[in-house]
């Protein structure tokens, strides 16, 4: 196997671990509010502060990780995240009040930068012609953990409770950092490395200052900026109703949050969503190439936005779990399709760069999403804040439509000033 594709498969595993990790722990943490004395009244609340308090740090720390790993190797940021990652979640299983596993997921938010650092690391070795295929697959890698994480958490939870699928999740991440250390080392034969030892025999040994003008580019460069925006909108719609979801879950099965066999439930009907993605991620992929990733990405948009009202009239568990997998369908295709037209709109050398505001993009909205939602859950029914995700889901796409239609006229100008 070339050396390029060896480490692609060990960060692959790496990325499927750490998302494993995080969906065993991360998604329970509402039910586990009861455990630290929370009242039913305010739970929703507290599901949405300890959700978004990781994100809010997160969102500052993603471009500093960015800037280390550009200085000190990608790497590096991989085993630093890693390593810190496995003590946080060791630490959560120890918490003994809501406040305490506030600090916690604020804490989880200062290290995080693993899953981001591995997809760069990949991005700058891969061959130009494989580099789709290597982030896709990476990207399957995630969906993957995002399957087996609340299944394994779920059924760990139940038989051994809660705190204790805690430190199965510190384990796992332990894992994946140890065969990093092992087997991975940075540089490659990629198409990237190819280019930057080239560039340096013509300019000889002068480093271009990048920092600085990387982040400016950035930020006029207007289809990154939109597809940064996007991302901010997916993922607080997303994350409006994920600290909500095993609450509502568990009252829909009719026993409450504190009943037997809640919490495996939960795991089960969390993961649809993540095996909706696996199925239907190549799909909207070889769509997009073909159809064009703007049109599908308005597709999955207004489709997700329309499921996931739906859900507004579900009363059973059941329907519920089928609803949701729906939802997952049309999902799938949005962040991948999103992270395309990101590469696309950038150049290679600030490739690693894009990585990094993409993760603050994604913190951004995951820290807004779980506020809104859980102060919306006080006021409102759940029911009620599933539409508003749709309602915002659905001006996303009318959006994206928008865009495409001032990218094709941007277009046609040049066509015609040519």
């Amino acid at each position: 196997m070339e050396k390029w594709k060896r480490t692609m498969w060990i960060l692959w595993v790496g990325v499927l671990f750490c998302s494993a990790s995080y969906t065993m722990s991360v998604p329970f943490l509402p039910l586990f509010l009861f455990d630290l004395g929370v009242q039913e009244s305010s739970v929703n609340l507290w599901a949405g502060i300890v959700h978004s308090s990781a994100f809010l740090v997160g969102a500052v720390m993603a471009p500093l990780w960015g800037m280390l790993a550009d200085k000190y190797g990608k790497r590096m940021m991989v085993i630093r995240a890693g390593l810190s990652l496995s003590v946080i979640y060791a630490l959560i299983a120890f918490v003994q009040s809501p406040e305490q596993l506030v600090g916690a997921r604020m804490l989880h938010g200062f290290v995080g930068g693993f899953v981001p650092a591995s997809m760069s690391i990949v991005a700058s070795i891969a061959p130009k012609q494989q580099l789709g295929w290597s982030l896709g697959m990476m990207q399957a890698g995630a969906m993957t953990g995002g399957i087996l994480g609340p299944l394994f958490g779920g059924l760990l939870a139940e038989l051994f409770g809660l705190r204790n699928s805690f430190i199965a999740a510190a384990a796992i991440i332990l894992a994946a950092t140890i065969a990093v250390i092992t087997w991975v080392r940075e540089g490659g034969e990629g198409q990237a490395a190819l280019d930057k030892q080239a560039g340096k025999k013509e300019e000889g040994s002068v480093a271009p200052k990048a920092a600085p003008i990387t982040f400016r580019m950035a930020f006029r460069n207007r289809s990154l900026v939109n597809m940064l925006l996007l991302l901010v909108v997916f993922q607080l719609s997303i994350n409006m109703i994920q600290p909500l979801m095993a609450l509502h879950i568990a009252g829909m099965s009719g026993n409450g949050a504190g009943s037997d066999g809640v919490v495996l439930s939960a795991g089960l009907v969390l993961s649809l969503i993540g095996i909706a993605g696996i199925l239907a991620s190549p799909l909207w992929g070889r769509l997009g190439e073909r159809k064009g990733y703007y049109r599908i990405l308005v597709l999955c948009f207004m489709c997700a936005g329309t499921v996931i009202c739906m859900q507004y009239f579900v009363e059973k568990l059941w329907l519920f779990a089928i609803v949701q997998f729906v939802f997952g369908l049309f999902v799938a295709g949005i962040g991948p399709i999103v992270n395309t037209l990101m590469v696309q709109s950038t150049d290679e050398q600030f490739r690693g760069r894009t990585f990094g505001l993409t993760a603050s993009a994604n913190q951004c909205g995951g820290m807004l999403g779980p506020l809104i939602g859980g102060v919306l859950g006080m006021a409102l029914n759940i029911h009620w804040i599933f539409v508003t995700t749709g309602v915002i889901m659905m001006m996303a796409g009318l959006a994206v439509l928008r865009m495409r239609h001032t990218t094709a006229k941007r277009t046609s100008k040049v066509h015609v000033a040519g």
